[in-house]
């Protein structure tokens, strides 16, 4: 296994800041644990103001009405930084929901999956320093696009070498308070809720979880049309582990093969009152929008989140 680099091994973390912390995250995820469920949720997503303080952070992510929001310093932010941040983000009740990675560790090329790896430790060690929900990333591809479809990607060896690969990131940092999470794909492991549960039990981590994408999952027009209840067999199966939710839409297009294309949310076909009202009942889950190309999309998706909210009497 390829030893952290100095990101990872530095000892600007002492190890009474980390104890200190750690206890102060713990009593209030606590708290939150015993908020009260199934009448909010909480929206959140990227900020596209420019901050140079916590302070201005928290006043873009309160601006745009977000109770959520994703990681906002990188891994090479220095510890009174990030702890900075993480004290900003717990005194205004802001869930810093997730931290990226969004790389393939599966890739062919030795050097490639040695810095995919690599990455991985470090921003799961960023999400452990932050207290982030959790760290995210895809499971990877056997074929030439990092996050692309290959006839290797879901036999069962690949399925071994991502319990492998997963295990190793999260042997390698020892997160105590925060989760390495895959995202679902419509290509890749896990693609449905059984295959995650599989997954989840194969590579037998405390600190492993998961990471809810359902528009990744809907992949067929059985799927697409059949989509309410899928939304409820994902939140049945995998809703004790869920750290964080990737908020979107989906189209099926009258084009054939079969095109299905990612959408601001509300102009699709995704049941967003299930969609909600399964979110909701976790009562504590950070519901991010995402992949969306301007502040005015977000807005709009925003919008519609909430209206739907609104009808269904939750709070957001």
């Amino acid at each position: 296994m390829q030893e952290r680099n100095n990101e990872l091994s530095r000892r600007e973390f002492t190890r009474t800041t980390l104890n200190g912390v750690a206890a102060m995250m713990t009593v209030n995820y606590a708290q939150n644990s015993a908020a009260k469920t199934g009448n909010r949720i909480h929206l959140g997503g990227p900020v596209f103001a420019d901050y140079h303080s916590p302070e201005e952070w928290v006043n873009a992510v309160k601006a745009l009405g977000y109770s959520a929001a994703y990681c906002p310093v990188d891994a090479n932010a220095d510890e009174k930084t990030v702890q900075a941040y993480a004290v900003a983000a717990e005194k205004s009740g802001i869930i810093i929901a997730e931290v990226g990675v969004w790389n393939n560790p599966l890739a062919a090329d030795a050097e490639e999956r040695r810095q995919a790896l690599e990455k991985c430790r470090v921003q799961l060690y960023l999400a452990e320093r932050i207290g982030a929900r959790c760290c995210v990333n895809i499971s990877g591809s056997r074929g030439r696009l990092w996050d692309g479809p290959d006839r290797l990607n879901l036999t069962r060896e690949t399925f071994d070498m991502i319990v492998e690969i997963t295990r190793s990131i999260i042997d390698a940092v020892n997160p105590k308070r925060t989760f390495f999470t895959l995202e679902p794909m419509p290509w890749a492991y896990p693609d449905s809720p059984d295959s995650y549960l599989e997954l989840l039990k194969a590579i037998d981590r405390k600190q492993c979880a998961a990471h809810l994408d359902p528009v990744n999952m809907i992949n067929s027009p059985r799927r697409y049309y059949d989509n309410a209840e899928f939304l409820r067999e994902c939140f049945k199966k995998l809703g004790p582990h869920l750290k964080s939710i990737h908020a979107k839409d989906i189209i099926l297009q009258t084009k054939l093969t079969v095109h299905l294309d990612e959408i601001v949310a509300g102009q699709g076909g995704l049941d967003y009152r299930t969609f909600l009202t399964e979110a909701a009942k976790l009562g504590n889950i950070p519901f991010m929008l995402e992949h969306l190309q301007t502040p005015a999309e977000y807005e709009q998706a925003a919008g519609y989140v909430r209206s739907v909210a609104g009808e269904l009497g939750l709070e957001y």
